[in-house]
């Protein structure tokens, strides 16, 4: 169980711009002298590590001699094989009151936050790196199941010879005789794969989009200048993932799209709900993670003003904070924003600004960027606002991606591991010095929101969950066929990672 002493070690190297994961936590918390050991491992960090790892920590300690003797256990979290695809929704109770929670058996850190980090400036060469970061990350995951040929030399090879590719996709079209031809490109240039349309991997193609990484395998024609497909890899949740889980019975509330300041803000449900947290009943809920849209924003959509019953956009985030301040005092919040949020639009978004920090500094929440990947007690859960959902459900077939069913098309963020894979439609991208969106490291539980839609089920043992909303339907949403789901929050064991949604309309 993580002490008071992790819980500092964790905020002294939050302090100096680190995250660290569970392992390094543990072994600076077992050294002679905690203190040395968190500035000397921040000291030796590579100038270009966000996030402390076990391994580094070690090496420094090995190295002093006062630590060679010392063996702390270190605890990852039991390993469940159940998954949820579906859960009850319970009625609203509110007997009894919540006992007091212990805030020291509380752990939490957060990594992958551009808050803080945001460096492009737009120029054609910051577009240019970020796609080639995103190349060579995604492309780290392929190579240890294909063996890569960069396009340059797949076009020197002799027809007939068999090749391997790993490249980003450049164009996806249908040959007059209906089989698709697939471009990849890589860092050395483009090359075309053919996929026969009686192929068995030819629904694949129908699940992809610009600018995402795949690998593929196949024969070259006899002229050279084409690759018959046989295989199609995407970077993908290993099959064997495992996810970690708390080792005690705590819960977390996943919600998002509160929407404080339209005319349809539930706020009747949200009472309910806050009421709710209060109770006997919900004792064990110690987390609230809020996905994005505390606030219902201004000039968001078209006569968007006329269904605001808050004009100012600091004014409705004060509404918000005294909303915020409904739920119990003992509640650790994080939150991150969304598209209807104070912030750019582009992503990945920073947090909130100091000024609407302290707005909003009610049970001093923790406000982090959209995307980021925060740990709770060693289930960790990637939170992403979701504005890439639109483009997954407009482009993929809607067996593959619906609203009604928005876990699915979180499935194919998670088979992608990214969670914005194309760039040129609707969402907008910031370059950065690195690729934020990224899914670097398979999260337990994956929490979006922005569809106003509940969905959640498992992808390879991830947990994946649409929160739905707080706002009834706008004028907007109906005409464009839109019917929320409102009033619900998505409960998480994080013992067993079971799911149940509460409804509270």
């Amino acid at each position: 169980m993580p002490s008071t002493t992790d819980g500092r070690i964790v905020s002294e190297l939050a302090a100096r711009g680190y995250n660290a994961d569970r392992e390094a936590i543990t072994l600076i918390a077992g050294a002679s002298d905690p203190d040395v050991a968190i500035e000397r491992a921040v000291e030796a960090a590579p100038s270009d590590a966000l996030k402390l790892t076990g391994e580094h920590v070690r090496s420094l300690l090995e190295a002093d001699p006062r630590d060679r003797d010392r063996d702390p256990s270190v605890s990852t979290g039991e390993v469940t094989e159940e998954s949820t695809d579906g859960g009850a929704v319970a009625p609203v109770e509110t007997m009894g009151e919540r006992e007091p929670t212990d805030p020291d058996r509380r752990w939490v850190e957060i990594a992958g936050d551009v808050t803080g980090r945001s460096t492009g400036t737009g120029e054609y060469d910051d577009f240019v790196a970020v796609f080639r970061d995103r190349y060579e990350r995604l492309a780290g995951k392929l190579r240890r199941r294909v063996n890569h040929r960069p396009a340059d030399a797949i076009q020197g090879m002799s027809g007939g010879s068999d090749a391997e590719m790993i490249g980003m996709v450049n164009d996806v079209r249908s040959t007059a005789s209906g089989h698709w031809l697939v471009e990849l490109e890589d860092t050395t240039g483009v090359f075309p794969c053919l996929v026969l349309k009686d192929r068995d991997i030819a629904p694949l193609v129908e699940e992809l989009v610009y600018d995402e990484v795949i690998a593929v395998r196949g024969t070259l024609a006899d002229d050279a200048g084409i690759l018959f497909t046989d295989e199609i890899f995407f970077p993908d949740v290993p099959h064997t993932f495992e996810p970690s889980t708390a080792d005690r019975h705590v819960q977390a509330a996943l919600i998002s799209d509160v929407h404080v300041g339209s005319q349809e803000f539930a706020a009747d449900a949200w009472s309910r709900f806050a009421d709710w947290l209060h109770t006997a009943e919900a004792q064990h809920v110690e987390y609230l993670l809020i996905a994005g849209d505390m606030v219902e924003g201004v000039g968001i959509y078209p006569d968007q003003d006329e269904e605001l019953s808050i004009v100012d956009i600091y004014d409705q985030y004060e509404a918000f904070a005294e909303y915020l301040k409904e739920v119990p005092g003992d509640l650790e919040i994080v939150m991150i924003p969304g598209n209807h949020d104070a912030v750019r639009l582009a992503e990945p978004q920073p947090g909130f600004d100091e000024e609407l920090r302290g707005i909003m500094s009610a049970h001093d929440a923790r406000i982090t960027g959209n995307p980021s990947l925060v740990t709770i007690e060693g289930v960790s859960i990637l939170m992403y606002h979701g504005m890439s959902l639109d483009e997954i459900i407009a482009e993929l077939p809607e067996e593959k991606a619906s609203y009604d069913d928005p876990h699915k098309a979180m499935y194919q963020l998670l088979k992608k591991r990214h969670v914005a894979p194309k760039y040129g439609g609707k969402l907008r991208i910031a370059p950065e010095e690195r690729d934020y969106l990224t899914i670097d490291e398979v999260p337990d539980v994956f929490h979006t929101g922005h569809v106003h839609k509940l969905g959640f089920g498992t992808y390879h043992n991830v947990v994946a969950i649409n929160s739905g909303c707080w706002q009834e339907q706008t004028a907007f949403q109906r005409s464009v066929n839109i019917d929320p789901d409102v009033g619900y929050a998505p409960i998480v064991d994080l013992d067993t990672l079971e799911v149940t949604a509460r409804k509270f309309t």
